[in-house]
């Protein structure tokens, strides 16, 4: 499992196919499941130029460990790689990725899922939308993720 808290943008197709190449052993796995999220430039009705992440040091590693766990205890995970930028954002970068292999699709896609929902609303990360060069606004609360109707 890998943490990794980035202040710089990432490839994360690269960092998929590098920890891949490092961390498992060929034929060790027969599902991955990528989820990558990135930042739009619109939200709740309005134009975004930009975004300011911050997290708690420390405390948002510490978190996102605790729920890889959660997820290897309940699914058969044989890694999981999770990467969250934080600092300034633009429109299009990538904002987080998780990665999940197994040996089955079924496990990498719930375990995937389960890590980016409770990432979303468990880590501590918070998130102020630059509208335009004098207006700004701190986000209360996430997008809708999982939808159960």
């Amino acid at each position: 499992m890998s943490i990794k808290i980035s202040a710089t943008a990432f490839d994360p197709w690269q960092e998929v196919q590098t920890y891949q190449k490092s961390a498992l052993r060929a034929g060790q796995f027969g599902a991955t499941s990528v989820f990558i999220g990135t930042m739009r430039d619109f939200n709740d009705g309005a134009a975004i130029q930009g975004m300011i992440l911050e997290y708690y040091p420390g405390m948002t590693e510490k978190q996102l460990e605790k729920i890889v766990g959660e997820a290897q205890q309940q699914w058969a995970v044989l890694d999981a790689l999770v990467i969250h930028r934080v600092g300034a954002i633009l429109p299009n970068e990538p904002i987080v990725l998780v990665a999940v292999w197994t040996a089955h699709r079924g496990d990498a896609f719930d375990a995937s899922r389960y890590i980016m929902e409770a990432l979303k609303s468990r880590a501590p990360f918070w998130k102020k939308e630059l509208l335009g060069p004098e207006d700004e606004r701190w986000l209360v609360a996430n997008t809708q993720g999982y939808k159960t109707d």
